[in-house]
């Protein structure tokens, strides 16, 4: 191997936006996650919609969804 090419492998804190912490090993210093372990519906067996920094809205603003679905309905209403 070559020497001095790789990066650094340090101790690493990941938060959660739940606010949970644990300490794993990685490049990086510090990792931030939305969901973690303690969180995701898949362990907890509690459903949970997570949308995050409004997607769902960004989308639909994005393709006019409302005004599709508007027209969509008018035109079903005049037959």
């Amino acid at each position: 191997m070559k020497e001095n090419i790789h990066p650094k492998y340090v101790e690493s804190t990941v938060t959660c936006g739940c606010g949970n912490t644990f300490k794993t090993r990685s490049t990086l210093k510090e990792i931030r996650v939305e969901i973690c372990a303690e969180c995701h519906p898949f362990y907890t067996g509690k459903q949970k919609f997570v949308d995050t920094a409004g997607r769902v809205e960004k989308f639909q603003k994005k393709y006019n969804w409302e005004k599709l679905r508007a027209d969509k309905q008018a035109a079903e209403k005049q037959g």
